[in-house]
């Protein structure tokens, strides 16, 4: 009961409202608030109301602007960047080793026999430009179709603005300014020397042949551009290789590992995980976490490193696909791909290379702040390098992004990176228009800027410094009896059968312990925030979160007047609209009263007629009863009310 009529009092008051208008509102405001500009206002002059009014204006004009700054600069979430350096045993990174060369040139010469004696023909007519200097000696006839696919031309720039482009297998040529693409004609731009003779090579992409449509890629150089063209062919041959074929084809482990050697503990090429690599072939991993705990490193040094000697076999290498001989290398993190192509370095043969390497780690914000992934999973491009059981990469979501481009534009996928799932690897027999699509894809700004947008980096990644430095390995003292040694643990044999064209040393370890943490933190905080508006409501105005209050508590009175007057307007609005519906007012009790009490009178006065006086009844109606003519006065005032 009591709580019904405290609701109904609650109620009572907010009918009644605050109880003053607005006048009254402001003014009681501006007398009791804790803000030092109202006050002033109204206990001053007239002249001086006027300029603390302004004064107060302004100043609250300045204070809203810094807090619009300030609230701007918090949602802008920026960070700032701290280098710290500590002291740990720390995890002995994970070392892929490869071959520059992916192939032995024994193993696919029969697959690239046709490709390697079109090159040499090329080759000796870009040398010997001129018919009468070209080799007489006869050659069997050369398997055009290839160079009909992807064609190489030059052109003849003796003549600057007429400059001749010349077919290499056919005797004509043509004006390059009246020249039309077709399907058999490949411009790759190259400028080399022969003679007195400068010639541009171009190499050329259509959709078909016969077409027009068609790309063109100019080289500064024929070297340049013959090592393009065979590695576009070479890709077309083997992407029809099954796999188990190309990895039987490539450098095999227990070849090219010799000695292996981590720390104290001796190692073999049993220690290693074996990937295919597309760009190198057979490539072996050391400590990758797959399937083993990650090694710790148990001291820096050199003395407590990886020390790995190899045998890259530089005499089996492909002549025109590899021109760099060498190992190549890599430092990353377990459980990661191995991008090569883009992070890796060269070992050169007949030396002993020392690699120290320092640890640094990043550690990114996350949303808001910057746009980072942890593993990958709110990236919309589908990892085809999850097939690997790595962890997420730019380096694979970008690779990944181009890959599932190149299938849904050309219907086939790319040698270089892995397959969708249904999905085959280009070649010019079933998709004779891929390498058009392939490089206008690879050339397309478009395409390359969905694909940055569309990957993320990782919020936490490791990042492995080198300091590289090399010596001639072995020594001219010492190669005999080396070569010896290890010609006998391969193959058994007294004969030496390395050489040092072949042979590499590697030393892999830790320069020291300190890493150092290269971490993100908020710039701006919501304490930073909350401190920042209240330093420059105070200074501007001398005000307080309590002025804040007063001034919330203003607005509310404000809003509760304003609200009751626009009920007290619906009010009067019903009221007028009633009144112009019924225009007469509707009759009160009183006048009730008197209008059955007026009735009544009348029908006493017609039964107090005399009978003859009465007007006489119609014919056939039975005579009156005067006494049923008496009304009744109604009971209005209630059961308790003395009037019958």
């Amino acid at each position: 009961m009591n709580l019904k009529k405290y609701f109904v009092r609650a109620l009572h008051r907010l009918q009644k409202g605050p109880g003053y208008t607005y006048k009254e509102l402001l003014v009681w405001y501006c007398d009791n608030t804790n803000t030092h500009g109202p006050k002033r206002i109204i206990k001053e002059g007239p002249k001086k109301k006027v300029i603390w009014f302004f004064l107060t204006l302004l100043f609250a004009s300045l204070v809203f602007w810094q807090w619009g700054i300030l609230i701007n600069t918090y949602l802008s979430y920026n960070v700032t960047s701290s280098l710290s350096i500590g002291f740990k045993t720390m995890k002995f990174p994970a070392v892929t080793v490869c071959n520059a060369n992916p192939f032995k040139y024994s193993e696919v010469k029969y697959l690239l026999k046709d490709l390697d004696r079109l090159i040499e023909a090329a080759l000796e007519r870009i040398l010997q430009p001129t018919p009468g200097n070209s080799s007489e000696n006869p050659s069997p006839p050369l398997n055009l179709e290839l160079w009909h696919q992807i064609p190489l031309v030059l052109i003849d720039e003796h003549d600057k603005d007429n400059p001749i482009i010349v077919d290499i297998f056919e005797s004509n040529q043509t004006a390059r300014g009246n020249q039309t693409p077709t399907g058999n004609e490949t411009a790759a731009g190259n400028q080399t020397t022969a003679g007195n003779q400068t010639s541009e090579g171009n190499q050329t992409s259509c959709s078909h042949q016969g077409s027009d449509n068609c790309t063109y890629r100019n080289f500064t150089s024929a070297a340049q551009a013959v090592t393009e063209w065979y590695i576009l062919q070479s890709t077309s041959i083997l992407s029809k290789v099954p796999l188990h074929e190309r990895i039987r084809m490539g450098y095999q482990a227990e070849d090219m590992i010799l000695a292996c050697l981590y720390g104290a503990e001796p190692c073999n090429y049993k220690n290693f995980t074996q990937i295919y690599h597309p760009d190198h072939g057979n490539c072996y991993i050391f400590n990758w976490g797959m399937e083993e705990e990650a090694l710790n490193s148990s001291n820096p040094g050199a003395e407590f490193g990886l020390k790995l000697i190899l045998d890259i076999s530089q005499q089996d290498y492909i002549p025109y696909l590899s021109s760099a001989a060498g190992a190549r290398l890599m430092l990353h993190q377990q459980k990661s791909f191995p991008f090569l192509k883009d992070q890796g370095i060269y070992a050169m043969a007949g030396t002993e290379t020392s690699i120290g390497v320092l640890v640094d780690e990043l550690e990114r914000m996350g949303y808001p702040y910057s746009d980072c992934t942890n593993n990958g999973s709110d990236v919309p491009v589908r990892n085809l390098y999850s097939q690997y059981n790595t962890s997420y990469s730019i380096q694979a979501c970008l690779r990944s992004c181009f890959q599932n481009h190149m299938t849904e534009t050309c219907g086939c996928g790319h040698y270089l990176f892995p397959l969708p799932e249904g999905v085959n690897y280009c070649n010019n027999e079933d998709n004779p228009g891929w390498a058009y699509c392939y490089s206008s894809l690879r050339s397309s700004v478009r395409h390359r800027q969905i694909c940055i947008d569309s990957c993320k980096e990782t919020c936490n990644d490791t990042q492995y410094k080198m300091t590289i430095s090399m010596a001639d390995w072995p020594s001219e003292a010492s190669e005999d009896w080396i070569f010896h040694i290890l010609s006998y643990e391969r193959d058994m044999s007294t004969n030496v059968t390395l050489d040092r064209n072949g042979i590499i040393k590697l030393n892999i370890y830790f320069q020291e312990y300190n890493y150092r943490t290269i971490s993100e933190s908020a710039a701006t905080t919501i304490v930073w925030l909350l401190s920042s508006l209240g330093g420059q409501f105070g200074f501007w105005m001398g005000g307080s979160v309590l002025c804040l209050i007063e001034f919330g508590e203003i607005i509310i009175d404000s809003l509760w007047i304003t609200v009751i007057h626009i009920i007290s307007w619906c009010k009067g609005l019903k009221q007028k609209q009633a009144q112009t519906r019924y225009p007469d007012a509707p009759p009160t009790v009183s006048e009730l009263v008197e209008a059955h009490t007026n009735l009544g009178f009348q029908h006493e006065d017609v039964g107090a007629l005399p009978r003859d006086e009465a007007l006489p009844p119609e014919p056939g109606t039975p005579p009156p009863n005067y006494d049923s003519l008496r009304v009744q006065p109604l009971d209005v005032l209630g059961p308790d009310s003395d009037t019958e």
